[in-house]
């Protein structure tokens, strides 16, 4: 509905008597101005016993905050308030309204009442499915997709995290090379250290710690970020002006975890070679040593396919967030909550594809 143009009147609300019944008449343009002056007067009015009629022939314009008032003064009326005089645009106005308020409080009981294994499921498959569908369309809807947001994004869950995906990775480095090099020298065997943290980093612990941080900082920022909107109906908005939440909300985060996690896993096995060199290093290893073992045990292959697993992991750890997000209830704790869902779960995901990547490895022979 396109509202008057020219300085709007407000609208005025008086009560009549006609035939033995109370009239509510409404006046002049209902916008979100005049429904807050004149809705503790309607309150005050539609509590009132007997039948009671609401006139709205003489309202020229409504908006959203005027149908909420409409609504209101039947909700707070004890029985049926009829509605005279209303134009086309103001009734399918009002039907839009009592449908969006219907919506809600359905979503809130379907989540509270703890729903089955199946139906859970149900739900995971069908959000993946409008994530899929949603990278399928974004050629068509690249308007949709803001690059600024997304360079934002990638930041928050790139760059930012540098510092303390570098200090992890030499401190995992060290803590490996160390209690292994213990053991190992009493077999005059210390000097393959660098051979087993070398392939231990590249292939698990460089793109599964990566994934760790990124659940842990990213995955529940996301997750709070797109609660809060849905608690305060940001993403009901979205919908309402017919732009899809997912190809808005979902893919610049996806995206951007995307591309950060295999540089994120990069940064850790240089970090963790680092910390692994220092040892070797102090136990009196020249580092050209170190370095023609790591070239040894390590191949391409290793390297690639931590990266490759990285990618992955930041997939489903985005996915998971942003879902912990949309799926977020109501209540002051409903916020986080999702963010706890969201890194529970994006750890979770990890270690079992992790585990899904280590029987498929095998099974190629990688």
């Amino acid at each position: 509905m396109t509202p008057p143009s020219g300085k709007r009147p407000g609208a005025t609300l008086k009560r009549e008597s006609r035939d033995g019944r109370a009239v509510l008449v409404i006046t002049g343009d209902l916008n979100a101005q005049a429904a807050g002056q004149i809705w503790r007067n309607a309150m005050r009015e539609a509590a009132k016993p007997g039948d009671l009629t609401l006139d709205l022939s003489a309202l020229t314009f409504c908006d959203m905050s005027g149908a909420a008032l409409l609504l209101a003064i039947e909700a707070a009326h004890a029985q049926p308030v009829p509605i005279e005089g209303a134009e086309q645009k103001i009734t399918a106005l009002l039907d839009k309204a009592r449908t969006s308020a219907k919506a809600p409080a359905g979503a809130a009981s379907t989540r509270t009442s703890g729903k089955g294994g199946l139906a859970a499921w149900g739900d995971a498959i069908a959000y993946l499915g409008e994530v899929l569908i949603a990278l399928l369309r974004l050629p068509m809807r690249r308007r949709m997709l803001r690059w600024q947001d997304l360079l934002s994004y990638a930041d928050q869950a790139g760059v930012r995290a540098i510092p303390l995906v570098l200090l992890l990775g030499y401190l995992m480095g060290l803590i490996l090379a160390f209690q292994s090099a213990v053991p190992m020298r009493r077999f005059g065997a210390d000097l393959f250290v660098a051979n087993l943290v070398a392939i231990s980093l590249l292939r698990e612990l460089g793109p599964l710690l990566s994934a760790i941080i990124l659940a842990g900082r990213t995955g529940s920022a996301f997750a709070a970020e797109i609660g809060s909107m849905k608690v305060n109906q940001e993403v009901d908005a979205l919908v309402t002006m017919s732009i899809d939440p997912v190809t808005m909300l979902v893919l610049p985060r996806l995206i951007a975890a995307m591309l950060v996690m295999p540089a994120l896993a990069l940064l850790l096995d240089i970090a963790g070679l680092a910390g692994m060199a220092t040892v070797m290093t102090a136990f009196g290893y020249p580092l050209v040593t170190i370095a023609h073992q790591v070239q040894q045990a390590a191949t391409p292959v290793d390297l690639f396919g931590g990266l490759f697993k990285g990618l992955c992991f930041g997939f489903a750890v985005a996915v998971i967030g942003c879902r912990s997000g949309l799926a977020t209830g109501v209540g002051p704790r409903a916020v986080g909550q999702a963010a706890t869902a969201a890194v529970v779960g994006g750890i979770v995901a990890t270690i079992f594809l992790d585990g899904l990547f280590a029987i498929l490895f095998y099974r190629v022979g990688l």
